[in-house]
């Protein structure tokens, strides 16, 4: 099976990393490239939303936000009965498991596209409204026993974190715009869509490398669960693309969707609403385990299960 060639970017800072020979990667180009990332796949999603937006479409927007609230609500039993995780580190990892990684979504679109397989193009909205729910689940289920919680600040921590605020405000400008008076600024957010990628996913390799050694510390049960809970997560995503009836490739996106885990959005959130959190153990599950695992292994794993399964 031959491998996209943006992974094959994200293997070389890996190894590099793992073979203590670290690529110097400023820390500035690798915040210019997730609000890169963040803008591009907003824009993209926006410019479609004008052609594509019907009363379905507010229907699965309505499901996608529900299967958000679902997958932290999910994860945290695992989390707390079976690792043995007190309530707030629980909470923490769900919250992280129940939103979504950009970057994952970005290598499951360049995947589609290196085999000319077609997906709904409105697909970034659900990107954006999966990244908001699971940190207010995770935050009230943190604090469920306790009175005090900052409604306001909860919100803000939702709504107006970094990757949701981008992630929106790309999709308004590119609806506001439409496809036309976007052609002017395509150059830069369509035509370096993959380039930016591929060296993002070249930082990202040599942060999963530092990660992945974290492993032994915090036990096998992390890097079990951040195996099983894309598993689970995926499935439940593939069943509501099925129940959607999305092409091939918008059910692999959805799939992946619910297969990834935040590692940008939901640490700076959590971080500020709960500082007690070991936000290692979460970094570690997420791109020590997760992202690697999506990125190499779940992405054509998934697309050869549901090729198979439902378009066969």
């Amino acid at each position: 099976m031959q491998i996209d060639i943006v992974v094959v970017f994200f293997l070389l800072g890996f190894i590099a990393t793992f073979l203590k020979s670290d690529i110097d990667f400023p820390e500035g180009l690798y915040k210019g490239l997730v609000l890169f990332l963040l803008l591009a796949i907003g824009l993209k999603g926006g410019a479609a939303l004008e052609q594509y937006f019907s009363a379905s479409l507010i229907i699965q927007v309505i499901a996608v936000l529900a299967f958000g609230f679902i997958l932290p609500l999910i994860a945290y039993p695992l989390l707390r009965y079976f690792g043995m995780l007190d309530r707030i580190n629980a909470a923490n990892i769900a919250a992280h498991y129940g939103s979504v990684s950009v970057a994952t979504y970005a290598v499951a679109v360049a995947f589609l596209e290196s085999k000319d397989i077609e997906y709904e193009a409105y697909f970034p909205l659900f990107v954006a409204i999966l990244e908001a729910p699971a940190i207010a689940v995770g935050i009230l289920l943190a604090k469920r026993r306790k009175s005090s919680v900052n409604v306001k600040g909860l919100l803000h921590e939702s709504l107006l974190n970094q990757g949701v605020l981008l992630l929106f405000g790309g999709v308004l400008i590119g609806w506001l715009a439409g496809p036309q008076q976007m052609a002017s600024i395509a150059p830069l957010f369509k035509d370096l869509f993959h380039g930016a990628l591929a060296l993002f996913l070249l930082a990202m390799g040599q942060i999963a490398a530092r990660q992945s050694k974290h492993l032994i510390e915090y036990g096998t049960f992390i890097a079990t669960f951040g195996i099983l809970m894309p598993l689970i997560g995926g499935l439940l995503g593939g069943l509501l693309a099925w129940s959607f009836g999305l092409s091939e490739g918008g059910a692999l996106l959805l799939t992946t969707l619910g297969a990834s885990c935040s590692y940008i959005a939901v640490p700076a959130a959590m971080s500020v609403a709960l500082p007690q959190a070991n936000q290692g153990i979460a970094i570690t599950a997420s791109l020590g385990v997760t992202f690697p695992f999506n990125v190499l292994v779940g992405i054509p794993l998934y697309y050869s299960l549901i090729h198979k399964l439902l378009f066969s």
